[in-house]
């Protein structure tokens, strides 16, 4: 393992596990509805329309979060040259990269809070958490995001310890917290901002000091983050007429805090519910370690931690819109804890595994395994009816984890443990995003649906043929058919068949009806007596209205005449 604080060897071991863990899927799994496919359409028609300021979803526009990851996607796109080939995998490259850097810069400031060995732990269970390895696959904001909280938060905890020891910062440290600050803002507003302050706050109201915070030179931090901000907010502000922050505001923050918006509510506990499976595998020791942190909170890094991770998951149990990837901000803080704690176990100097509270954590975390493998396997046979040979390295890494670590646990080898389970992760993860997900036919209707468009365009005699959907209203269809795609109603995709706008791009349409609009669909073909032929039916599970589907594709019959 590596030990030496300056040695490459631990961005080299974490470098290839987060490879191991977050490449699997990047080129096979299809757009994730619906944020996903949002966030990439809406990256693709800034390349489209050329205009790098507003955020637009075909013809509407899309004021929720700031611009930051847009621009990311779209520089990935133009560097890989695949604007045209209807690719998620370009959009999700940023997604990747954060999580990269949030892992390295896990490993940076670690180092420096607590030492190397606690820091390269702390960066693999980081890594290796099932909430990261699940938003590194995934075009949204939140992985980056990380990152940049990892880097603020980082450069505060230099600061605040330095202040305790009666050090000084150099200005470096300080102008990382500022920076990471405008960037985070780019990519979410507030957020990190938030999660900032809320350290702060906790840790001025625990110490009853403040002077400790003008080490981050706040005279011109603040105009470095204005500086940061600004040019875009004021572009946006002039392009919207303030629409942009009125609809930010008002139709998205304030619903978040006053509502389970988008029927996202949950109680408080949530989210300590769902650590055992979100952290997993770290989450193997987090209780007892937490527990041993809270008596040790008079010393600085844990104090800084603790102060870290209470008060924003308490606001987030509180918030009645709850989404598993809201705490992922303190996990970073979760993970030096429980790396420390494991640390101090190896040396002897606490035992973590003799409590009441270790076993059930044992036993929860067993249990955990089991049901991620479980609901995979559960989910397959119910959408496919058959078990994919790929299941089975998963099903034996979590069996063999189960069994092994229980012995490797009475032996105190936790450290072992730790590093066993990281690389485990890497053989349940990287088959089920690989092969087993993409493999579940049902689950992708969009892609289905876009291949058979793609199918029938290779027979038409115009090209390409646009899509028109009545019914099925999901973000990933327009990714996946194109700008252009029309959802509609039955009456809408009638008139789309019988009279296409002369001055379309294409004249040539497919009609996509679910099997509830049927009779409206044929009804309104009837008044505008126009003869259509059905090309296929598809039936497949919506997941994200959590039911199945019977699609029906139809063409013109005069679309194939002239092909005759």
């Amino acid at each position: 393992m590596p030990q030496a604080l300056g040695s490459i060897r631990p961005y080299l071991f974490l470098l290839v596990l987060c490879l191991g863990l977050y490449l699997p899927g990047l080129f096979t799994l299809p757009p994730i509805d619906r944020d996903e496919a949002l966030f990439a359409q809406a990256s693709r028609q800034m390349l489209e329309d050329d205009d790098f300021v507003r955020i637009q979803f075909q013809e509407r526009s899309r004021h929720k979060k700031p611009v930051g990851i847009y621009w990311l996607q779209a520089l990935a796109v133009k560097l890989t040259g695949t604007l045209d080939k209807k690719k998620i995998w370009p959009y999700r490259l940023p997604s990747q990269l954060g999580a990269t850097l949030a892992v390295f810069s896990c490993l940076y400031f670690g180092k420096r809070l607590f030492n190397g060995r606690t820091a390269f732990l702390a960066a693999g269970l980081l890594a290796s958490s099932l909430l990261l390895v699940v938003e590194a696959h995934q075009a949204t904001t939140d992985a980056m995001l990380l990152a940049f909280i990892m880097i603020a938060q980082g450069a505060l905890a230099l600061v605040y310890i330095s202040s305790q020891r009666q050090k000084t910062v150099s200005a470096g440290v300080a102008m990382a917290f500022w920076i990471a600050q405008g960037v985070g803002i780019l990519l979410k507003g507030p957020m990190i901002t938030l999660v900032s302050v809320l350290t702060i706050g906790c840790l001025v109201a625990a110490d009853r000091k403040i002077r400790w915070l003008w080490l981050l030179r706040p005279i011109w931090g603040f105009p470095l983050v204005l500086l940061i901000v600004s040019p875009w907010m004021i572009s946006i502000y002039q392009a919207t007429g303030g629409a942009f922050f009125a609809d930010a505001v008002g139709s998205d923050l304030l619903p978040k805090i006053f509502s389970g918006q988008e029927s996202h509510g949950a109680p408080p506990g949530y989210y300590i519910f769902l650590l055992m499976l979100t952290f997993w595998p770290g989450s193997l020791f987090v209780w007892p370690a937490l527990w041993a942190a809270r008596k040790q909170r008079q010393t600085w890094h844990i104090r800084f931690c603790l102060a870290w991770i209470i008060p924003n998951w308490i606001l987030f149990e509180l918030l009645p819109t709850k989404l598993p990837h809201y705490v992922m901000p303190t996990y970073p803080a979760i993970a030096l804890l429980t790396a420390w704690a494991v640390e101090r176990v190896v040396t002897g100097e606490i035992a973590l595994m003799k409590s009441k509270l270790a076993r059930v954590g044992y036993w929860a975390w067993c249990i955990a395994a089991l049901f991620l493998v479980g609901t995979i396997v559960g989910g397959t046979r119910y959408l496919t009816g058959g078990f994919p040979l790929p299941l089975i390295l998963p099903l034996v890494t979590v069996g063999f984890l189960v069994i092994t670590l229980r012995r490797h646990i009475i032996e105190h080898d936790l450290r072992k443990i730790l590093i066993s389970a990281m690389v485990g992760t890497v053989f349940v993860v990287g088959p089920i995003f690989q092969y087993v997900l993409p493999g579940i036919e049902p689950l992708w209707l969009s892609r289905t649906i876009a291949e058979t468009v793609e199918e029938i365009s290779q027979r038409s005699p115009a090209k390409p043929v646009r899509v028109a959907a009545v019914g099925y209203h999901e973000p990933s269809l327009v990714f996946l058919c194109g700008t252009e795609t029309e959802l509609t109603s039955p009456e809408g995709a009638a008139v789309f068949l019988a009279e296409p706008a002369p001055n379309a791009k294409s004249p040539h349409i497919i009609a996509v009806v679910t099997d509830d609009h049927m009779v409206a669909f044929n009804k309104n073909m009837e008044q505008l007596n126009h003869q259509v032929r059905q090309e296929r039916i598809i039936r497949g599970f919506n997941y994200t209205k959590g039911r199945w589907e019977t699609l029906h594709l139809f063409t013109s019959k005069s679309l194939f005449m002239n092909s005759r």
